[in-house]
């Protein structure tokens, strides 16, 4: 009665449907990019990635071969959250302005998880090698979509003008959320603010 054999199911290992499949890979990009951004690289293990996705650490093999594998792969998924909502801003100096400001406010300075994958990892990513790459793809196109998708001084300085403001935004945000003094933190969000918009 116990003899049951693979055969007797096909010939094979079961497998998931990969609708399945694919939101549990969607699922371990989403806790390991917000764990990720919380604590750092090395302030989360695997197991504890796959215990907040209510998974086993058995399948994480199945989706990645290793934790600098979801490492890539998790910079690579929040930073197209921020290219998607970059890209679903009006294409107009009025989004652009709100862009800056939602980027520059204090709620997004307080967020946890939620926040810019540039801003909680940038200074890891350079340690990274296996990041680095994917890291460097994703923000050449987030810095193409700001130049061609808001207005700039000119066509010709849009590339450059991306480039001052990402950096400015990213910086900005960094410091504000490194200072213990509240006021200062804002008003370093205030002035960069109104220096892009």
């Amino acid at each position: 009665m116990n003899n049951v054999k693979s055969e007797d199911f096909g010939g094979g290992v079961m497998r998931y449907p990969a609708a399945e499949t694919a939101e549990k890979h969607e699922r371990i990009l989403n806790e390991a990019a917000r764990l990720f951004r919380e604590h750092g690289f090395s302030g989360v293990s695997v197991s504890e990635i796959m215990k907040a996705t209510g998974l086993t650490h058995g399948p994480f093999y199945n989706h990645f071969d290793s934790k600098e594998a979801l490492m890539a792969d998790s910079v690579l998924h929040g930073m197209q959250k921020t290219l998607d909502g970059l890209e679903g801003t009006e294409a107009s100096a009025k989004g652009k302005a709100e862009y800056v400001r939602r980027y520059l406010s204090k709620a997004h300075m307080n967020a946890g998880g939620g926040e810019c994958t540039m801003a909680a990892l940038a200074s890891e990513i350079r340690r990274e090698p296996q990041v680095k790459g994917p890291f460097t793809l994703r923000l050449k196109a987030i810095v193409e979509a700001m130049a061609s998708h808001f207005p700039w001084s000119s066509k010709r300085a849009a590339r450059g003008d991306s480039i001052r403001a990402l950096s400015a935004m990213v910086g900005a945000l960094i410091l504000a959320r490194a200072v213990e003094d509240g006021p200062f933190a804002e008003e370093i969000l205030n002035e960069v603010r109104k220096g892009l918009v």
